[in-house]
Parts: C-alpha cells; structure tokens; sequence
C-alpha cells in the first residue's frame, strides 16, 4: 500500500484537519465531534446537511458552504458516521427555521439519521429526511436495501442548498429534493479497485484486461465484469441503462454528470463526456447543463459513473444560483 499518510488511524482526523485550515474562509470543524459546519453557521435557514463514510472527497465535507449544505459529517473510511455527529452538528447549524438531512441509500446512514433525527425531534426541532436512491445497476447490494445513493446526492445538495439558500421553508426544500432524486439516474463502471487505509489491500480484485459494470462508490460489485471495451461502448451499456430507466425521452433537457472515481485523469473524462453527448443528441435528449470531474470518488479507484438529471426551469435557475464550497464554487 503506498498511500500520503502518517497514521492509518488518523486518516479521516488529519484530511479534515486539513480541510479547515486550507478552506478556513468557508468551513470550520465542530469543537467536539467529527463534523464540517459552515464557517458563519448558524444562519436563520433552513439547514441543509449530509454526511457518510469517508473516502468519496470532496462529497461531502467539500460541500459545505454558501448555497450546499450547512454541515457535513463523515465517518471513518466507508463507513457510516454517527447519530452523535448528526445531532451535534444538526444542534450546531440550526437556524430556526428546520433541519433536512440528505441521506444516501445505505443501511448505516439511513439508520444513524434516523437516530439523530429522533433525538432532535424529541427536542421539538423540525427534521426531515429525503433518501437518495439514483444507482441503476442494482435494486440490493451489500450495503443497501434496495438502489444505492451515488451521483444524484451532489445534484440534489446543489439544488436544495440553493433553494434553502434563497428562504425556502422546510417543506418547499424537502419537496424540492424529492423532486431531483425522483428525475435522476446514475451507473458506474470501474477499470481497478481501491485500497482502504484500514485494510491495506485492495477491496476487490480485477485482471489488468477486465472492468466492472454497474459498481458501487465503497468498491461493491455490480451488474457483470467483462473485458475493457473503448471508452463509447462503456458509455452506451451505461446511458442506456439510465435511459431506459425513467425513462429519459427525445425533447427532455437534462444535467449531464460525468464523474471520475479519483484515479481517472480528466481527459478520459472528457471522452467520455463527448461519448455521452453524442449518445443522448442521438436519442434527442438535450445537455441543457453539465459537470465533469472527481466530485465523488472512491479513493483512488479508476473509473467513471455517469448521472443524468431530468430538469424544469426551476431547477435550472437553483443549479446557476451562486455556490462557494471548498468542492465546488461558481458565481460568487
């Protein structure tokens, strides 16, 4: 294993360590348990937050700031943070006006949200909770119950933190992220595995000639392996999947997200986009907007997934609205 650590048991401590002091104008580290809160928190909003095991950076303690989320609480290295955190930081960030919490499809996370929300709710704090479950490739995995949350929680943090950002109430954010994870897709694909400092070896093993289809961001497998194939048949067995799920149709506008895994260098990315475009202008499905690049990874797994969001006008004018993350920022 060959990794820029000191200490494997202070991986999560020390990145975010780093997090803060590098982003001190955005974010702050809660002073008791591991959260990522917004530097001018709290604010009177609602408060927009999310969390999940480690690993996947910049989702999501990349995303806290101006116009996403309001805290962000990561657990070790692909495992689940606590109810502890959620509360902590939920107690920390509330405005007044209500707390969302946006929650990826797996079992730990659903489980420890729900915690935490029951706690605050017994305070008399109003919480809700929107699960994301966007993952084409499978209905059950090895961490879920049904489809995995993937690429569409990015999108929906995006989307909802602006929407919070501008006043919304509690309900309008809540229905607005229902809204995203009910129009949006994803699948992904990977070239190698990764290694979890903990483990020291790699989570899954993989021939130097063969790839996996429909594989999730912890390194869980998917639908097939098979042998690499040129980057546009990997994007047709992907956006087809995507497609034909909704389904997607000829006249819809939608956020193309091309999303590498940590270890793919962008121009493949690239490629891989100009793939996608082509595909979908087959099908007459317009890119209205788009985002490419390392925003939920896998350490440093090679490969992509794609996602694709179904957009009206109002998500559109929430996703151009001004962002300023350590993860992503535009507009400001």
């Amino acid at each position: 294993m060959k990794k820029l650590i000191n200490d494997v048991e202070k991986v999560v401590a020390e990145s975010l360590s780093g997090l803060a002091k590098a982003h001190a104008d955005m974010v702050k580290l809660h002073p008791s348990v591991r959260a990522v809160l917004r530097a001018d928190s709290p604010r009177e909003k609602v408060a927009v937050i999310s969390g999940g095991g480690s690993g996947h950076e910049p989702m999501h303690g990349g995303y806290v700031g101006f116009g996403m989320l309001d805290a962000a609480c990561p657990g070790e290295v692909f495992t689940s943070p606590t109810p502890d955190q959620m509360y902590e930081a939920a107690k920390a960030v509330d405005g007044g006006k209500g707390i969302l919490f946006i929650v990826k499809n797996y079992t730990g996370d659903i489980m420890n949200f729900q915690m935490a929300a029951d706690m605050l709710a017994a305070e008399g704090i109003p919480v809700e909770q929107v699960v994301i479950n966007d993952d084409v490739a499978v209905e059950d995995s090895l961490y879920t119950a049904g489809r995995r949350g993937v690429g569409g929680t990015v999108l929906a943090e995006k989307i909802v933190g602006a929407k919070a950002e501008e006043g919304g109430t509690l309900e309008e954010v809540k229905r607005m992220c229902e809204l995203v994870n009910a129009n949006v897709r994803s699948m992904g694909m990977a070239l190698s595995p990764c290694t979890v400092p903990a483990a020291g070896k790699p989570t899954f093993e993989l021939g130097p000639d063969e790839m996996e289809i429909g594989i999730g961001i912890h390194g869980e497998p998917g639908r097939h392996r098979m042998k690499i194939k040129p980057a546009r048949e990997i994007v047709e067995m992907l956006a087809s999947a995507i497609v034909e799920d909704l389904p997607f149709k000829a006249g819809d506008e939608v956020l193309a997200f091309v999303n590498g895994m940590g270890g793919t260098p962008l121009s493949e990315l690239y490629i891989v986009y100009n793939d996608l475009s082509d595909f979908l202008d087959k099908k007459g499905i317009k890119i209205a907007r788009s985002l490419v690049g390392d925003y939920i990874t896998s350490l440093e797994m090679q490969g992509c997934s794609i996602t694709l969001l179904r957009l009206d006008d109002e998500m559109k004018r929430l996703w151009d609205a001004p962002v300023c993350t350590p993860g992503l920022r535009w507009g400001m």
